[in-house]
This record gives structure tokens, sequence and C-alpha cells, in this order.
């Protein structure tokens, strides 16, 4: 199952939940891969790794038809697997607007791994961009958080 964690407004929650959730799934013997879809690359620093020593990232895959398994990397945490984000990723929205079917690019990435893992979350940016199209359509699930004040349901589509 692909779920993706997003909201319009930054600071609600999305990083963090999707992060501490990845690991508790594979805390019990779940396979989880965990995808950084923020350029800020948090979900990936989250897991312990340097974004300025990462070869290939989501952008990769996004962007340069690297196969997920090649961008993949394995975590301290056993079973969760994380596809890594730097900030090259912001490029992404560029690069993607002009092709054909752009909101497809992440799905047919995910078709060929899918299978390999129990759970695949997706932290996404903090806007609705293509990056954050991607993951939704990519998706069999949404989740939004929110917090209990007025101005982030202000972010709810």
């Amino acid at each position: 199952m692909i779920i993706s964690f997003t909201n319009n407004k930054g600071g609600t929650g999305k990083t963090t939940t999707t992060v501490n959730l990845a690991a508790a799934l594979a805390l019990m013997g779940r396979r989880v891969l965990l995808v950084d879809l923020d350029p800020q690359g948090n979900s990936t620093v989250g897991v312990g790794l340097e974004k300025a020593k990462l070869l290939y990232t989501v952008y990769d895959v996004l962007t340069q038809n690297k196969k997920v398994q090649e961008v993949t990397l394995s975590t301290k945490v056993e079973n969760l697997s994380i596809l890594p984000s730097n900030l090259d990723l912001a490029g992404a929205e560029v690069e993607l607007s002009s092709v054909p079917g752009r909101e497809f690019v992440l799905r047919e990435a995910m078709s060929q791994i899918k299978h390999k893992y129990d759970a695949i979350l997706i932290d996404c940016p903090p806007n609705v961009g293509i990056l954050t199209l991607n993951a939704i359509v990519a998706s069999d699930l949404l989740v939004i958080p929110v917090q209990c004040e007025f101005y982030p349901m202000e972010g709810l589509p």
C-alpha cells in the first residue's frame, strides 16, 4: 500500500508523522520504503543520512530515469529503506512541467518495486505542485495531518 502524507501548509506534522510511522511499522517487522518527496530533505535527515553525501536521490528517479532500486538506501532501522531527497529535487518541478504524463512518473517508478514492500510512505512538500500531484496519483491512500488551529486548516483543499 502506498500512503502519502500531504498538506498545502508547512509545519503540520507531515514529516514527523511519516518518519515515525515508517519506523514503527519497520520495528513491527513490516518492510517499509520511506519516500522523501520534499526538497527540504527532512525525512532523509530524520533517518540519519547526510543530504550532502547522497550520490542519487528521488530527483534522479523522476528526471534521469534511474530505477528506484538503484537509489534506495538502507537505514539503521531494520526493514526501513528510504528513497532520499535533497535540494536538487526542487528542480524537478520545472523539469517535469513540460513532460507529457508528468503526473504519472512516480506511479510508474513505484510500480516496479511496490511488491517488495508492505508499506510505501511518501512525505510530500508543503504545496500542491507537480511533486505532490505525483504522490497523490501514485497513492492508495492520503493522510492530511492538521494542527487543531485555524490557520493550518486553511491549507486543506
